[in-house]
């Protein structure tokens, strides 16, 4: 297994490892639709990364980080293919995140959640991740668990 980072080859396995875990629990909108669409254009350009886990050349697992106005990164399209479920995957995917917000001295990581992705949640609060207040405007019923971890 190993994680790199993404390559325009990549953008099929990005949109449909990710469609296939938000659709079991969610509805796509059209925001999500437009980053699966152009990840390049709408996470890469902005200053962000994707990161791919590939097992035997396939893609198995992704990630992205959207630079946030602060400096920080905020944890988005995070997914592990159900048959690397359990593997340690997500958690190297964190680790690869953890890694590239420190080498750009980011203050915190930043993500939302839905309450019905109890082993996301687990793994989050296990690496740090700590729950913080989402401003009322901003508020989304799918994504209503708001977590952080400052940095060094």
């Amino acid at each position: 297994m190993e994680i790199v980072d993404y390559r325009p080859e990549h953008a099929h396995a990005f949109r449909t490892l990710n469609e296939a875990w938000m659709l079991k629990h969610f509805t796509l909108d059209a925001d999500e639709r437009e980053v699966l669409a152009d990840p390049e254009g709408e996470v890469i350009a902005g200053g962000g990364r994707i990161f791919m886990a590939l097992k035997d050349g396939r893609a198995v697992g992704c990630v992205a980080l959207f630079k946030l106005p602060d400096g920080g990164f905020e944890i988005a399209n995070m997914t592990v293919a159900e048959s690397e479920r359990g593997s340690g995957l997500g958690r190297a995917l964190l680790e690869r995140c953890f890694d590239a917000a420190s080498a750009a001295k980011a203050p915190r990581l930043y993500l939302e959640a839905g309450s019905v992705l109890a082993p996301a949640l687990s793994l989050y609060r296990s690496m740090g991740f700590k729950p913080v207040r989402r401003a009322p405007a901003d508020s989304d019923a799918q994504f209503d668990v708001v977590m952080e971890r400052r940095l060094p």
